[in-house]
């Protein structure tokens, strides 16, 4: 499991994460469940009594933890704790700044949320929508790089590449490609393409994700999906994919022209587990598939792509974030 911890370090690291959001006369209920979920899911630690744990600042973690992904995997859980706390306030956001100033850590997270606490919503979600146009390169579909369908048109769309996602269509039924237009058909989604959007070529390689992960596009399920790929390899385009996700799903500062703007998505019954279940099962996968040419996968048998890159079932395909028939 990519987002596991060295022999001794787990237990000073939830102590830590324990300290940085001991803020504002306490951890909130919603950070407490996500804590202990995900110290469950990616830790081995199910059951543990949070009250009972001395925490540690800042310097006394820096001691107790010196191995580099160590102290990484700390701040992005950490990350996740942060965004749980409604509303975020500045005595959190100096919190997880004081961590991650002592631990050598750095992201785009710190100047998102500082940015959010001191000067509010609307400069905060124009800062995100800078954010999310400057990783697109980085997410975008590898097998339409360049303009070897066409390009936009006239009004925008791009009816090469809405041809080319149609097409799957005369593809084999139990195929990938096939399974990502039951995806757009079963959830009205157009087919990128055949809409202006900047984000046409992020979208096919995000919901072939979504598709080959058989995570439904709900709320929770968009969290765990960004969650899921974070586990299976903490690659910085994987760490910024979560923290999109989270400000758009839970911080709710994402502007209008990317997300619609969601709020304590985490707190909704049974997302949090959601989030510890799909890390969990991220974490078995054999090979990050968030990245490949799908185009190219797109013929193949959907379950032999799952078998390809070792994607599990998930522990309930019925529980409405799924799809997994």
């Amino acid at each position: 499991m990519s987002l596991s911890l060295t022999a001794g370090a787990v237990e000073p690291v939830i102590a830590g994460l324990l300290g940085a959001i001991d803020v504002d006369g306490g951890p909130t209920d919603e950070q407490l469940t996500v804590l202990r979920i995900l110290a469950a899911h990616l830790w081995d630690h199910q059951t543990m009594d949070l009250d009972a744990i001395a925490t540690l600042g800042p310097d006394a973690l820096a001691a107790a933890v010196v191995d580099p992904v160590d102290r990484r995997r700390f701040h992005e859980v950490l990350v996740v704790l942060e965004v749980c706390r409604h509303p975020l306030s500045a005595a959190q956001v100096a919190s997880v700044e004081r961590y991650a100033e002592v631990l050598g850590v750095d992201g785009p997270d710190g100047a998102l949320f500082r940015t959010f606490v001191d000067t509010g919503r609307e400069r905060a979600a124009a800062d995100y929508a800078r954010f999310l146009r400057g990783s697109l390169d980085d997410r975008e579909e590898p097998g339409l790089a360049g303009d070897k369908l066409g390009g936009p048109d006239a009004s925008g769309a791009e009816p090469g590449l809405a041809h080319a996602v149609a097409a799957f269509g005369d593809l084999a039924p139990d195929s990938l490609g096939q399974a990502l237009l039951a995806f757009y058909r079963r959830h009205a989604i157009p087919l990128p393409g055949e809409r202006e959007s900047s984000m046409n070529h992020f979208f096919v390689g995000h919901d072939m994700t979504h598709v080959i992960a058989g995570i439904e596009p709900t709320a929770a399920g968009e969290v765990a999906l960004s969650a899921f790929q974070m586990a299976i390899n903490d690659s910085p385009v994987n760490r910024s994919a979560l923290l999109a996700s989270l400000v758009a799903h839970e911080a709710g500062f994402a502007s209008p022209e990317t997300f619609a703007a969601e709020e304590r998505t985490l707190n909704s019954v049974g997302a949090a587990e959601l989030l510890g279940q799909e890390m969990e099962r991220g974490g078995r996968c054999t090979a990050d598939f968030s990245l490949v040419d799908h185009m190219a996968l797109a013929p193949l048998l959907l379950a032999e792509v799952r078998s390809q890159f070792g994607v599990v079932a998930p522990v309930d395909p019925d529980d409405g974030h799924h799809y997994w028939p």
